[in-house]
């Protein structure tokens, strides 16, 4: 497999030096690029096509959330990862809206850094644990809110819950406590492969995209428990 090609955004330029030099000795990655602000990040994009492009919120003049729809116009087909210090679970929200397809803390290890880019060209959702709790407390927050307009719940018999195995409830449960394919498959002591294929089958079930929006779904139920029929 050919190496994946990284466009690396952020206006600290020791840090993002040593992210480049950190991420050139895996052999999976190939950093194309690099900039500084919004700006040339869009011009390096359209010009180098990468597979991710790895961004920072902070940066200055326009923040890194707001250069998201810029970013994918220019290179539609990149994976665009936040890395960021803000732990702030709106800019959380914000970015995913906004087309990115995972949430990072710079405190992240490179072994998960690398994971985490791996994840993201195979069209995973990535979220740092730490920040996939805080979106699923978001959620549940907002979920307690009574709405004007509510409408009633559907029935539990058109429940799509109902349509999950006691095993993909059970792999559904760990992904909404941040846990990766490989975490999942060490605790439960199957085959890697085997997980990826329950994950599929769950998003298909539920109707959903991502895994992250399948970590907000699963915090969002109480009426259902681990490895038991509904």
């Amino acid at each position: 497999m050919s190496a994946i090609r990284i466009l690396v955004v952020d206006d600290h330029t020791l840090f993002r030096r040593g992210l480049i030099a950190l991420l050139r000795q895996d052999g999976r990655f190939a950093v194309v690029g690099e900039a500084g602000d919004a700006g040339e990040a869009q011009r390096r994009a359209q010009e180098l096509g990468p597979d991710v492009i790895l961004l920072d919120n902070h940066l200055p003049g326009v923040a890194g959330i707001a250069a998201l729809p810029g970013l994918k116009e220019a290179a539609p087909a990149a994976r665009v990862l936040m890395l960021t210090m803000s732990e702030d679970e709106g800019n959380l929200a914000a970015a995913l809206r906004a087309g990115a397809c995972g949430y990072l803390l710079k405190t992240v290890d490179s072994e998960t850094l690398a994971q985490a880019i791996a994840r993201a060209m195979q069209g995973e959702s990535v979220v740092s644990p730490e920040m996939t709790g805080k979106l699923v407390s978001a959620f549940q927050q907002a979920s307690a809110r009574p709405a004007a307009d509510e409408t009633p719940a559907p029935p539990a018999a058109a429940d799509p819950i109902r349509s999950l195995s006691p095993r993909e409830r059970e792999i559904l449960q760990h992904i909404a406590r941040g846990a990766s394919n490989k975490e999942i498959a060490r605790a439960l002591a199957i085959a890697e492969t085997t997980v990826k294929i329950h994950v599929q089958h769950i998003l298909r079930k539920l109707d959903l995209n991502s895994r992250v929006q399948a970590a907000v779904y699963a915090a969002g139920r109480d009426g259902w428990k681990l490895g038991s029929e509904p």
